[in-house]
């Protein structure tokens, strides 16, 4: 019997009907029962040689990972990313690989305008100060009032741009992979954004040429008080250093859903002008429903393309 592997922290199978037609296909679907991101030597014994079909969380994918799984054919990401997999190695190894970028899309935006307008009107900070018996009357800023620089205009980007607009903020954005004719939002240089924009928010995939996008020099440019989000990967930050620019006072906030190592329990923790949650981004239950349900659907219809399953299970 064929193995295919869940290695997502969480996934309903029951109700997921492209499961359920691999199961009566004669698939055997074995999930991660650590109920967490799982390290390279973890994915390696939970896959074996005998698993055909994948559906990824965020544990690394690497060549190491696919050399030793000899009869994967299909990895379906649950989520947008895919930082986290070998694209190359794969290749090689002649694996397809697939994702769902749209599905994540209107959760991990929301979540983005959330972090936005609570870092604006300090929201964290007065629930802190109320639990502690201070009647806090803090004073926040308006939306409407700031100039939001967008950095990676993508299905994420795209649409917090629009919701930001909805406030009556003022956009501009930098992506060098898109037709600068083809949106509505002004695209303006890299350092013109940092040095001009009062709330910048992260929304570009990460890579070798993404590492620590936002580094010292960059926080450096970036106008006093200004406010940082991230709700795309952590590794685009350079934490020590974000947390260096928050101490001096240099930047006003910051909000992160994401860090290079999750969980996180760095320095961070310990500051109180930044917002942190744990990697939620997409985690809005009909967001997850929909990318649980496309990631399916993609292994299914690949393992139908290359004959592990037969045509005829899509209509069982």
């Amino acid at each position: 019997m064929s193995k295919l592997v869940i290695s997502t922290s969480s996934f309903d199978v029951d109700n997921n009907l492209h499961l359920q037609h691999l199961v009566k296909a004669g698939m055997n679907i074995v999930g991660n029962s650590f109920k967490r991101k799982l390290t390279e030597d973890e994915i390696i014994e939970l896959l074996g040689q005998d698993t055909v079909g994948m559906i990824a969380g965020i544990e690394p994918l690497t060549e190491r990972v696919f050399m030793s799984a000899k009869g994967l054919k299909a990895i379906s990401r649950c989520g947008a990313g895919l930082d986290n997999v070998d694209l190359t190695a794969a290749k090689r190894q002649d694996i397809a690989v697939f994702n769902t970028p749209e599905a994540p899309a209107q959760a991990v935006a929301e979540l983005t305008m959330s972090l936005i307008l609570a870092a604006l009107r300090r929201i964290c900070q007065v629930d802190q100060l109320l639990r502690a018996d201070r009647w806090s009357r803090m004073q926040g800023q308006l939306l409407a009032a700031q100039l939001v620089g967008i950095i990676g205009l993508g299905h994420i980007g795209r649409r917090v741009a629009k919701l930001c607009r909805a406030f009556d903020a003022r956009v501009v954005a930098h992506d060098p992979y898109i037709d600068p004719t083809s949106h509505e939002v002004e695209l303006v240089p890299l350092k013109k954004l940092l040095a001009e924009a009062d709330v910048i928010s992260l929304h570009l995939p990460y890579g070798a040429n993404t590492h620590h996008l936002l580094d010292a020099k960059a926080f450096a440019r970036m106008k006093p008080g200004s406010i940082i989000i991230n709700a795309a990967r952590g590794g685009l930050i350079d934490e020590i250093a974000l947390d260096e620019a928050l101490i001096s006072g240099h930047l006003g906030m910051a909000a992160l859903d994401v860090f290079e190592q999750e969980p996180y329990r760095g320095p961070l923790i310990k500051n109180d002008k930044i917002i942190l949650t744990s990697h939620i981004g997409s985690l809005a239950r009909e967001s997850r429903m929909r990318m649980e349900i496309e990631a399916a659907e993609n292994l299914l219809e690949e393992l139908i393309k290359i004959g592990l399953v037969k045509s005829e299970v899509k209509n069982a």
